[in-house]
């Protein structure tokens, strides 16, 4: 499976997802056609399964460092989960740019709803678990911090910032996510 998924990625980053293929990925897999079929009936298949296997890895890595947080200070928090979620993006950034110009071909509301709920639990409960910190709402601050981190690291990726300037907007981003969930306090 990882080969199909890697020789996926590698058709998305040379022809794009217009012309992206299950027979093109099954040739740069060196699997047969019908190999292919068998798990991915067609092109809107593997690209479900590949996003979804992309986002349980961002899942995974958030989690994990949310679980180390528990108990941290709010400000260790911030930025264990700016960190987190923006080193997970980046790693593989033209994949990253790859998988969100990928969507457009993907009823993907299930996904997101599965992303979406393993991070809400994660980060509410390391949240909660702050010596320095207690919120009235900690449901509607912790989606809206979400939407925040979220949002900023998409943009920057939608909008291919040079690397000089993402750097300057990850400090930004860990400052303003402190300031409001200061602000934020109950």
């Amino acid at each position: 499976m990882d080969a199909i998924f890697e020789a996926t990625i590698q058709v998305l980053l040379a022809e794009g997802v217009y012309r992206l293929t299950t027979t093109r990925v099954a040739e740069r897999a060196g699997v047969s056609v019908g190999t292919m079929y068998q798990y991915f009936p067609h092109k809107q298949a593997l690209l479900y399964a590949l996003n979804e296997r992309y986002l349980d890895i961002v899942a995974d890595r958030v989690e994990t460092a949310c679980r180390r947080h528990h108990g941290a200070t709010t400000a260790e928090m911030v930025e264990a989960l700016v960190m987190a979620y923006w080193d997970a993006k980046t790693e593989r950034s033209d994949v990253t740019r790859a998988l969100y110009r990928s969507v457009v071909e993907l009823d993907n509301a299930a996904l997101i709803e599965a992303f979406a709920g393993r991070m809400d639990a994660a980060t509410t409960a390391m949240l909660a678990s702050a010596p320095d910190a207690r919120y009235a709402d900690i449901v509607l601050v912790n989606a809206t911090l979400l939407s925040v981190i979220f949002g900023t690291v998409r943009n920057v990726f939608e909008r291919n910032l040079p690397e000089p300037m993402q750097a300057d907007i990850r400090s930004q981003l860990s400052t303003m996510c402190l300031s409001y969930l200061e602000a934020s306090k109950g």
